[in-house]
């Protein structure tokens, strides 16, 4: 019988893709998620959900919960058996987090206690856990590996991040029994290859890529690029940017994992190259044929000057590499943007 994951957040940009692959792979994902960042459709589901079963071609299992809600999740563990739990629910704007850090550590820190005491009461001992790079501060060394130190957050989302990896890491300390694969993301981009699911920001996007792919669809003016005075190449920021699909890959590669009963693992999830903020706006322009206008404005407060990645340790243990780059990645984003001008 088909193993049952539990994805929480698995509505929005990350985890509809992952919920996609885990189908694919011959999972059956159960999504949780509270529309804080997700798109109703019709029948009650999400948007993109509603997508991802037209491209699978068979019903996603879904449920509108808060993960910081324990009864619910009581309630919802009582009607599942689940083998895994796949944990991407959370605040996630760097800027935001700077300015309502409460919130982003009353969602993220108590959503993930409450999911932990839950799985703990139903038995469910597995978790791969949605983490960021962010964790790593700024670098002390490039490229970035798993053994870079961490907790030197430059903002409250990444501090939230850590302090969740830390909980695990104690979890799987005190109770051998727990199995635990937490991947730092580096900055995932473009969409799915049928333009169907994407990223689909609500208001002002906070990150790049959505936002030059909304210049570039006539939705936005232009860009603003936030400092042209950092130690790189051109002075724009230089960041890992990784497909969506090898990302939502990578969760499928560290389920496997967790059948090792690996303990507690950490893996980086990047492609090994930086671009800067001005290569990216090249190659959307190449993918797109359109110009993408940009002003250059005041550096953002918990920004670093470069960030990327060393992903062989993943390779190494997880048989997982990044498969596209760049111009797979603009392309893709590019199609989805076109196909849906306004979002979902």
């Amino acid at each position: 019988m088909a193993e049952k994951i539990l994805v929480t957040g698995g509505a929005g940009y990350i985890g509809s893709h992952c919920v996609l692959e885990l189908v694919e792979a011959g999972y059956v994902p159960v999504v949780i998620d509270n529309f804080h960042n997700a798109i109703r459709g019709a029948d009650a589901l999400p948007e993109s959900l509603r997508r991802v079963q037209q491209i699978v071609c068979q019903p996603i299992l879904f449920q509108e919960l808060d993960i910081t809600d324990g009864a619910a999740l009581q309630e919802l563990f009582s009607k599942h058996r689940f083998s895994a739990v796949i944990h991407l629910a959370g605040l996630k704007a760097v800027g935001e987090s700077v300015q309502k850090p409460v919130e982003y550590y009353r969602v993220n820190l108590t959503g993930t206690i409450r999911l932990l005491e839950t799985m703990k009461a139903h038995g469910v001992r597995n978790i791969v856990f949605s983490s960021s790079a962010t964790v790593y501060g700024d670098p002390k060394y490039l490229p970035l590996d798993e053994n870079h130190p961490v907790g030197g957050c430059t903002n409250p989302y990444g501090k939230s991040k850590y302090f969740i990896e830390e909980m695990i890491r104690d979890l799987c300390r005190a109770e051998k029994d727990w199995n635990a694969v937490l991947l730092r993301y580096f900055n995932p981009i473009g969409a799915h290859e049928s333009g169907m699911i994407g990223e689909d920001p609500q208001g002002i996007p906070n990150n790049l890529m959505p936002y030059v792919a909304q210049v570039a669809v006539g939705r936005r003016e232009f860009l603003s690029v936030f400092g042209n005075d950092y130690k790189t190449d051109d002075g724009t920021g230089v960041r890992d940017y990784i497909h969506v699909v090898d990302l939502a890959k990578g969760h499928i590669a560290a389920l496997k994992k967790l059948k090792e009963n690996c303990g507690c693992k950490i893996y980086n999830l990047g492609t090994g190259s930086g671009y800067s903020v001005l290569q990216m706006v090249r190659a959307m322009e190449k993918a797109s044929g359109r110009e993408i206008k940009y002003k250059i404005t005041g550096r953002r407060e918990g920004d670093v000057a470069s960030c990327y990645a060393d992903p062989a340790l993943a390779e190494r243990e997880l048989g997982w590499k990044a498969a596209f780059g760049l111009d797979k990645m603009c392309e893709d984003l590019w199609r989805w943007q076109l196909q849906n001008p306004t979002g979902f």
